[in-house]
């Protein structure tokens, strides 16, 4: 009898063993994020890069890169920028925890998409729509701001199911060219915001391609205290061009909150994968509480 006990503690210390070896070791950017007790949304920007074809940093190479940085931040719920229809779903593929809403900004499935990532295990989508930073914000793919690049919003009204509270998010990309497009956009945000009337917090992210308190696209947003700027402290670059090293751009990927949302920990997520880097920007992420 002492025998077989003896065999099956050796088989029991064993199989925790074999556990422990096999168990993924992942590192979040966001440590204080990934175990919160305080119901904290963990929130995400991050410009992809469109799905470029051309090496050295052609899609193929940098998806595993994508999938890894994504998983190290373990965001809730994030906005992207310059995602094609394909590169979209293949981050659905390596991101079985998310969901998404898009539209491409040429329409339907065609041209890049301002698309939204959320965890389907804790929020659901209530509402949903798109429209276009132009002088007719209705018309598919319109630019009427002297802008080539068709520029957009996309925006869903969340429930979230582990504080039974409802937010929006809005996810954009102003124009990389032209700074009367940007500070239009920015209006025409601005007043999209003030026409919901609504008391319920507002998320607004994207690449804004206009230095942080430095641009008037970024008063527009900001002045009266309209929009909050989630970061804190000494100003850091978000654009580094796939070499590590962020240029003089200063930080264009903003995360801005309104209303009963409070952000802290902000951070910009400088991951890469032996050398490759995800995209030719860094991710920006926070959280958010609501």
């Amino acid at each position: 009898m002492m025998q077989c006990a003896a065999v099956v503690l050796l088989l029991m210390v064993a199989a925790l063993g074999c556990r422990s070896a096999m168990a993924p070791v992942t590192a979040s950017a966001l440590p204080a994020t990934t175990q919160a007790t305080d119901n904290a949304l963990t929130v995400m920007t991050f410009n992809l890069r469109f799905a470029s074809i051309k090496p050295p940093n052609a899609w193929w190479q940098r998806r595993e890169a994508m999938k890894e940085c994504i998983q190290s931040v373990n965001p809730d719920v994030f906005g992207t920028q310059e995602g094609l229809y394909g590169q979209l779903k293949d981050m659905q593929t390596d991101l079985r925890d998310y969901a998404w809403i898009g539209l491409g900004r040429d329409g339907g499935s065609k041209g890049e998409f301002m698309a939204i990532f959320y965890r389907k295990s804790r929020l659901e989508p209530l509402e949903y729509n798109h429209f276009w930073l132009s002088d007719t914000p209705s018309v598919v793919a319109s630019t009427t701001w002297g802008n080539t690049n068709r520029r957009m919003v996309t925006w869903v009204k969340f429930l979230d199911h582990q504080t039974n509270k409802q937010f929006y998010f809005w996810n954009t990309h102003l124009d990389h060219a032209i700074q009367t497009a940007r500070e239009k956009g920015a209006d025409l945000i601005h007043k999209r915001v003030e026409a919901l009337g609504t008391a319920t917090p507002i998320i607004l992210v994207g690449d804004f391609n206009a230095k942080a308190k430095a641009n008037k696209a970024y008063d527009i947003l900001t002045e009266g205290g309209f929009f909050k700027d989630s970061w804190e402290g000494e100003e850091a670059g978000t654009f580094h061009g796939y070499s590590g090293k962020a240029t003089n751009l200063g930080r264009i990927d903003w995360i801005f909150t309104r209303g009963d949302a409070k952000a802290d920990a902000p951070e910009v997520i400088r991951f890469n994968k032996a050398g490759q880097y995800p995209s030719d920007h860094y991710a920006v992420a926070t959280r958010v509480k609501m």
